[in-house]
């Protein structure tokens, strides 16, 4: 049964509540995992993506599978730097399962997006994250409303008070890199990227 506090005080009640989420269950939708969270607290990043793959919903981690090694390699994170470096969430925490045709993970419907996102709220309402990178085009509409991808990256907004720097997705199956203005835009956002976790390291 999914237990939601009315307010949280702290990541670690928060977390234990998370990992035993089962909302999307209980509203009828077909998940293949319990729900994956970050290992680790309290860091001064937020990494924002769309839902975990299946390693991730086997291991219950973020970022265990090929679109992970990808990201590490595009940020220069090597293993668990990642964790240590940037809290990971995504707007789903369930493995969401194959999609009925086509390719892929299945894309999580919007009442299972919606029910997810009480957990992005209160996460970003405890850490209150100074920088936010969001990977791929649905963990940008989610947290800033723009629905499309392309144009926004190699730029930066805000969001309550962090730094908004959006990536596209890692995922393999995806040709976006394929063309060579796309790939001058990641190469600007990802300097932006190190950049601002330069500021922050010093800053801390």
């Amino acid at each position: 049964m999914t237990a939601r506090k009315s307010s949280y005080r702290s990541l670690a009640s928060l977390q234990r509540d998370l990992a035993r989420c089962r909302a999307c269950i209980e509203a009828g939708f077909p998940l293949e995992s319990w729900p994956v969270r970050a290992p680790f607290a309290a860091q001064p990043a937020f990494l924002y993506g769309q839902a975990p793959g299946i390693v991730e919903g086997q291991e219950r981690l973020p970022w265990r599978g090929r679109a992970g090694q990808t990201l590490r390699r595009w940020l220069e994170l090597s293993g668990d730097e990642l964790y240590t470096t940037f809290y990971c969430a995504s707007v789903t925490r369930c493995y969401p399962g194959r999609p009925v045709a086509g390719r892929g993970d299945r894309t999580p419907t919007l009442q299972e997006q919606q029910l997810c996102e009480f957990w992005r709220d209160w996460e970003l309402e405890l850490l209150r994250p100074e920088l936010i990178v969001t990977v791929g085009g649905l963990a940008l509409r989610r947290l800033l409303g723009i629905p499309a991808l392309t144009e926004t990256i190699g730029k930066s907004y805000t969001h309550s008070g962090a730094i908004v720097i959006p990536l596209p997705h890692p995922s393999g199956a995806s040709g976006w890199l394929n063309d060579r203005a796309n790939r001058a835009r990641l190469g600007k956002a990802l300097t932006h990227v190190r950049r601002e976790l330069a500021r922050l390291h010093s800053d801390g």
